[in-house]
């Protein structure tokens, strides 16, 4: 396998890659275990799990696909669909300036395979099989690739440890590192030690790089994140919806988008809008749109106060009843990354389960931004929250004070907006730095 990768300051990139002792550790034998009975546990619960099925299934097709033989490949690997939305426009960039190459992508989860299995930016797209030593020889035999890249925080070490075997040149970029990680665990060493698979990191943030090095892994930059790149691109492309602007026709006041939403942010925002008297309007994108959450939502709000979107979407809307609707319910998927620009306020669901969803697809509008506690671990939540475009509430009653201060003076919501353009724009850029730190030869 070819090694084409220069880079323009070759000694500080190659000196730390050394191909691995693979000779057997105790924390790798754990590691290698560990895999096994989740492999194992997985293809359990397939029995009666559509998800783990999908996986069991998905890994067969893989051994199954059609090499890309005498061709020069870019194998990109993304977790799930988030992941796979950050690889985007690095992918994209890499097509670009080097239209000689196949693309490989794989994808580890159901929920980004199952959605971007026929994407037009790979001649491949495949799972991941379970992380085995013998899954990672198949795998990279199978790929060939000349260059890999991983995507934020997925380390497969058996895969990382083959790859490093066979020469190829190993990147992974918006990755973000955090002290509770293992890597900085008093254990962290054999962990730490496996990142000399990689011949460069990029990383989001100075926190980042300065416990790598602090680590002794010297082989890292600050590049950002390209969710940036990608979250602007889709609003510069991007089309209104002519669905969601009929309802707001249809009706004054102020509006909330509220994306992802769960029970208790549903709660919340019900209690909120009932001492609103109709004078704000919510476009609601629940998380979960199956016909049962639906019908909660409805009977939450008050049926004559909703209308689905599907309904919407018919030519006969409005009726005189749903006239006075001041709810619009988004029940499909696709949508929300478009309607955030119909916001003076957005709402980003998940603060009080395992923690918020994606704020940038909102920030790109220049809408400030509400969510509940549970976002520490997301670096634009706490950037966004110290300058000023975010804010973050803890029952229903902080949550009205945020609103209504936001909703009713003008130029207190302006000078949030204004911080959110500028947050934007000034993280604008990582597929740029990521792309000319590499120098790739023909």
């Amino acid at each position: 396998m070819s090694t084409f990768v220069r880079f323009y300051n070759a000694s500080i990139f190659r000196n730390h890659r050394p191909v691995l002792n693979l000779l057997a550790h105790p924390i790798h034998i754990l590691y290698n275990l560990g895999i096994a009975l989740y492999g194992a546990g997985i293809r359990i619960a397939a029995i009666t799990n559509q998800k783990a099925r999908q996986m069991v299934e998905g890994w067969a097709r893989t051994w199954n696909t059609e090499p890309l033989k005498g061709e020069k490949v870019a194998w990109f690997h993304a977790s799930s669909l988030g992941e796979f939305e950050q690889a985007r426009p690095v992918i994209k960039k890499f097509r670009d300036e080097h239209p000689d190459f196949k693309v490989w992508i794989t994808f580890f989860s159901p929920s980004g395979y199952e959605v971007r299995k026929n994407c037009e930016e790979a001649e491949r797209v495949t799972y991941l099989p379970i992380d085995t030593p013998r899954n990672a020889r198949r795998l990279v035999e199978l790929i060939n690739p000349e260059v890999a890249f991983f995507v934020k925080y997925d380390f497969w070490f058996n895969m990382l440890r083959e790859l490093n075997r066979h020469g190829v040149k190993t990147f992974i970029f918006s990755a973000i590192f955090r002290r509770s990680h293992y890597f900085f665990k008093p254990y962290g060493g054999w962990f730490r030690k496996q990142l000399r698979c990689f011949d460069h990191i990029f990383v989001q943030n100075e926190e980042s790089l300065r416990l790598l090095k602090d680590g002794g892994v010297d082989w890292c930059s600050v590049a950002g994140d390209t969710r940036f790149d990608r979250v602007k691109e889709i609003a510069e492309r991007s089309e209104g919806d002519v669905t969601v602007e009929r309802f707001l026709a249809g009706n004054s006041g102020k509006c909330i988008v509220a994306g992802s939403s769960w029970e208790p942010d549903e709660e919340n925002l019900k209690a909120y809008l009932d001492n609103c008297q109709g004078t704000v309007r919510l476009v609601l994108a629940p998380h979960v749109i199956s016909e049962s959450h639906l019908e909660r939502i409805e009977n939450l709000f008050g049926k004559m106060r909703c209308i689905r979107y599907s309904k919407a979407c018919k030519e006969q809307f409005p009726t005189e009843n749903e006239r006075y609707a001041n709810i619009l319910i988004i029940d499909n998927i696709g949508l929300l990354s478009r309607i955030y620009r119909y916001a003076d306020v957005a709402y980003i669901g998940g603060g009080f389960g395992r923690g918020i969803h994606n704020i940038l697809e909102a920030l790109t509008y220049e809408v400030p931004v509400v969510f509940g506690p549970n976002h520490t671990k997301f670096q634009e939540a706490k950037d966004i929250l110290r300058l000023g475009g975010g804010f973050t509430y803890r029952n229903s009653e902080s949550l009205a004070e945020v609103m209504d201060r936001l909703l009713s003076d003008d130029h207190y919501g302006q000078e949030a907006s204004q911080v959110c353009k500028k947050y934007v724009e000034s993280n604008i850029g990582s597929t740029a730095k990521i792309m000319t730190t590499l120098n790739l030869e023909p």
